[in-house]
């Protein structure tokens, strides 16, 4: 591979937003690291895509809950590319459960969101931080409005991105100048997580000016825009809401 390509790596990118990035950093001339954990056909799909698009490709299949996972993906994408310039912890899952319902939010909730969100991000971080310094490279968490209104699926998944929200601010502090580490925190988005919720999304959309729920390009703008379109923003936390939340 050329000495110039620089590399993405997208968790969760089977499909959704994952798929959007990995695509679109595809078509900058990016070789891409497809990842995914349970949809090998949809990931086959991604993987489809980005090549079409000219870009080589790895596709791996980790867990990122799992710390020997994500470091076997790491050496992976290290062994295949000898680099990585962007990592984007997108990988996320919930658990739907009403916020007065706290009988329902088990141990095992709890540790299924949190399992992904934040240590699925923290694991991957530090497994891809030597390759990312050595690239001046940077980092784009998906996180949510749900972590800076506490609003959503369910209490699990609000906390969980506010977590991951702090914990951009801090590894940006900790790891300056060489390693840039950013969030972008959507709203609602049409993809089969809200398959049957259309109610929830109508009722959010009221009081969003643009009006309408993101697609899965337009949580891509601002990741790509982190990653590739400004050199001196880090530790920022970007909602694309349609205003919903200012």
């Amino acid at each position: 591979m050329s000495d110039s390509r620089k590399v993405a790596l997208v968790t969760g990118s089977a499909t959704g937003v994952g798929r959007a990035c990995a695509v679109r950093f595809a078509k900058l001339g990016y070789a891409v690291v497809v990842n995914y954990s349970r949809s090998e056909a949809d990931a086959r799909e991604t993987l489809a895509l980005v090549e079409a698009a000219g870009a080589p490709a790895l596709l791996h299949k980790a867990n990122v809950a799992d710390a020997s996972e994500v470091n076997d993906l790491i050496a992976a994408t290290a062994a295949t590319f000898d680099r990585l310039d962007v990592l984007v912890n997108n990988a996320g899952t919930t658990h739907f459960v009403p916020h007065t319902d706290l009988d329902a939010l088990t141990d095992q909730v709890w540790q299924d969101i949190f399992g992904v969100n934040v240590m699925g991000a923290f694991y991957c971080v530090r497994a891809a931080l030597p390759l990312l310094k050595a690239r001046k490279g940077n980092v784009v968490n998906v996180t949510s409005v749900a972590g800076l209104t506490g609003q959503g699926s369910s209490i699990p998944y609000c906390a969980s991105k506010a977590a991951l929200n702090c914990m951009t601010q801090s590894l940006a502090r900790a790891f300056g100048p060489d390693v840039r580490v950013n969030a972008v925190a959507p709203g609602p988005i049409l993809t089969r997580w809200l398959d049957g919720r259309e109610a929830h999304v109508a009722k959010f959309l009221e009081q969003a000016p643009l009006g309408r729920a993101a697609t899965p390009d337009d949580i891509a703008d601002a990741v790509l825009y982190l990653a590739t379109g400004t050199a001196l923003t880090t530790g920022q936390v970007l909602v694309v809401d349609g205003g919903r939340t200012m």
